[in-house]
């Protein structure tokens, strides 16, 4: 298991350097299937299977969103016009999801993971925009913090409900608002950083607050030896990430993001 931990943090790495992903599509699913397996079904942390994979998720991406966004800071891949109006409401968001998915059964939140994966595919592949590789220059909205406010409130809540990162959402509205693959997945990664981190602190207080003892190796509800692990290999994976960029197209970024999903998809139902 060990071996499997180190393998996909080194993959989730990659994904977080190119895709924003910040690990969780990955992740989430392999940390399911590893608690499940381990513990079982009807232990105490098989119980709440679900939360302890997303919780565990969105600690390692505070990590993983903060290397990747350093990265792509050197590269000058960022601008701070575009991320700044969404910080604090991602941040609200992410408490918002947090607490729902405490309240929530642990095999309801699994379908509705696996839910939001189908239209995040169907909504790259058929709604017009995210496949275009004719980037004019990225574009602010034009509602102002008005529009952008609720909008961050929305991806903070689903990337912390879901233990994601805000990726899955910022990436296609970015390609929609004309960034390039590099940028799209430049911005997600510091807009998944005040999510992560909100989102950890929720979790961690909602398990000292109701004395939630999931036994050793556990603080809260985050699985801390998965955790470790897989910070360090996704380190390794955000190194090796920055090689591939410059011999990837646009088109082909484009065109892997959906298949990714849809990889990890297939993880999430058979798991």
């Amino acid at each position: 298991m060990t071996l499997l931990l180190c393998i996909f943090g080194f993959i989730s790495g990659i994904t977080t350097a190119l895709f924003g992903f910040g690990g969780g599509f990955i992740t989430v699913p392999l940390l399911y299937a590893l608690i499940t397996l381990v513990w079982g079904t009807h232990s105490d942390a098989g119980g709440v299977a679900m939360q302890i994979a997303v919780a565990t998720s969105t600690c390692v991406m505070i990590f993983s969103a903060s290397i990747s966004s350093r990265a792509h800071y050197k590269k000058g891949n960022l601008d701070w016009r575009i991320i700044r109006p969404f910080i604090i409401p991602i941040s609200l968001g992410g408490i918002i999801g947090a607490f729902a998915a405490l309240s929530v059964d642990s095999a309801w939140l699994r379908w509705v993971f696996i839910g939001y994966l189908v239209i995040t595919i169907l909504d790259c592949l058929f709604r017009p925009g995210f496949m275009n590789t004719k980037s004019e220059g990225i574009r602010t909205s034009t509602g102002g913090i008005f529009a952008d406010t609720p909008i961050g409130i929305v991806i903070g809540a689903i990337a912390a409900f879901l233990g994601v990162g805000g990726s899955v959402m910022t990436v296609p509205l970015m390609r929609r608002r004309g960034a390039s693959m590099i940028q799209a997945a430049a911005f997600a990664n510091p807009l998944t950083l005040p999510m992560a981190i909100t989102g950890t602190l929720t979790y961690f207080y909602f398990a000292l607050a109701h004395h939630i003892e999931l036994g050793e190796g556990f603080i809260g509800m985050i699985y801390i030896k998965a955790a470790l692990i897989l910070i360090a290999t996704s380190w390794l994976g955000i190194r090796f990430a920055s090689l591939l960029m410059p011999y990837l197209s646009d088109k082909r970024h484009a065109q892997s993001y959906p298949i990714l999903l849809f990889i990890v998809l297939g993880v999430m139902v058979f798991a």
